[in-house]
């Protein structure tokens, strides 16, 4: 097959969570033997409009514009439309599969999409599809059961919208959205929970595909994780990793308060954060300084390669802390890969990778006392710890494996491509 893949960030520029899954699986799609091309784009007009990463070939379209401008925009950008048919006319391929181009490719992509190939698909990784940002859990905020997941109302409305773009706001945003999704074969969601929030808001032909990883590219020879330790400081202790796009969403208030009561029990543990020490992660260091645990806090920057690797596997455990919806936390996948125990959210998607008592534990990040317990308890009991990251890494190899979504994905595309 010839195949399209659509992302608006794909690495090297990102990789976010979106941009990393849409590049393993165009990887893996070229592996299997597939003409795989990239259509992204560029915010720099100095880089190069083609390039060949990993030995796939993008093309990196110019567009960049003001983020007041986003609920009409993502919708028909002129900056890249142009180009983008241009590009399908030329490669005429056989699937066109779209990935995040809420931002800078739009949804009128689909459209083209559905004119110059056979079939079309797209990967919802979040709620943009029908939320204008992250999808907050306000009716859940004071909950400290977590069994309150089960009675989530994802149905947002125009005030919700309104409330969070204010003179962003777009009224006519979600209806042409719906209008370019009906050029699509299949849509695809990263998790259950988002199946259901996409239903929920009147999206339809939804198919839930978890993403998928290869435990094999996550082992690490100890000679560089002891290197690691050794450059953060990290030896004799006990170490809570962290990360993501930090933000009070994710949880990094939550984790601090967790932490502040874990190391009265703990006095060596260390919050070991993957971020760079700017923007929110300041106001992280602000709030663990005036709670008197700032030197249990250690930023790492972004990290990737060996280094990404080495800072799972020489932490105890990671948090996933997240108090809006998260579809399907990557470090989830990650930590359980390098054989780590997980404490993570019961918001979104994560209970359905995470096995609360068997892989980790799925809490209620507002309830910081509980959250604070169950790392206190696995920093405390090594072998528990041990026992859940064995447990984890065999989960993610029969369950959540690269080659189990690849064959699922492409199984999808035969059968669209079957049907007359």
């Amino acid at each position: 097959m010839k195949i399209l893949i659509l992302q608006d960030n794909f690495p090297p520029q990102s990789f976010g969570g979106a941009g990393k899954v849409a590049f393993n699986l165009s990887l893996a799609l070229q592996k299997r033997g597939h003409q795989v091309f990239i259509i992204s784009t560029r915010q720099n007009k100095s880089l190069p409009e083609t390039e060949n990463f990993g030995g796939l070939k993008v093309f990196r379209i110019f567009a960049n514009y003001h983020q007041r401008w986003r609920g009409y925009l993502s919708i028909y950008n002129p900056q890249t439309i142009k180009k983008v048919k241009e590009l399908m006319r030329e490669i005429r391929p056989d699937v066109v599969h779209a990935h995040n181009i809420h931002y800078y490719l739009s949804y009128y992509c689909l459209k083209s999409a559905k004119k110059y190939s056979k079939k079309v698909f797209l990967t919802a990784h979040d709620a943009m599809l029908f939320n204008c940002g992250k999808l907050t859990i306000k009716q859940c905020s004071q909950s400290k059961n977590p069994s309150i997941r089960n009675c989530f109302n994802y149905r947002v409305n125009w005030l919700d919208q309104l409330s969070q773009e204010k003179k962003r706001y777009n009224p006519f945003k979600n209806f042409l959205i719906k209008r370019y999704l009906k050029y699509i074969d299949k849509i695809f969601s990263v998790s259950r929970a988002l199946k259901d929030a996409l239903n929920q808001n009147g999206i339809k032909n939804v198919e839930a595909i978890h993403n998928g990883i290869d435990v094999n590219d996550w082992q690490i020879d100890n000679e560089k994780i002891s290197s690691f330790k050794n450059k953060y400081n990290l030896q004799n202790k006990k170490i809570v990793l962290f990360g993501g796009r930090l933000s009070g969403l994710k949880g990094g208030e939550k984790v601090i308060l967790a932490m502040k009561k874990v190391i009265e029990e703990c006095p060596e543990a260390i919050l070991l954060v993957i971020g760079r020490k700017e923007g929110y992660a300041l106001e992280m260091l602000k709030m663990a300084q005036e709670l008197g645990i700032k030197d249990n806090f250690i930023f790492t920057d972004w990290l990737d390669g060996d280094e990404l690797k080495s800072a799972y596997s020489c932490s105890n455990l990671a948090v996933i802390l997240s108090i809006c919806f998260d579809s399907f936390p990557t470090m989830n996948l990650e930590a359980m890969a390098c054989g780590k125990p997980v404490i993570g959210t019961c918001f979104g998607g994560t209970p359905e990778v995470v096995q609360d008592g068997v892989t980790g534990y799925i809490v209620n990040p507002f309830n910081t006392e509980i959250t604070a317990k169950k790392i206190i308890y696995l920093l405390k009991n090594p072998q528990k710890a041990e026992e859940m990251g064995r447990n984890g890494y065999n989960r993610v190899k029969q369950d959540f494996s690269l080659n189990s979504q690849i064959n699922k994905t492409i199984a999808w595309y035969q059968k669209a491509l079957d049907k007359k």
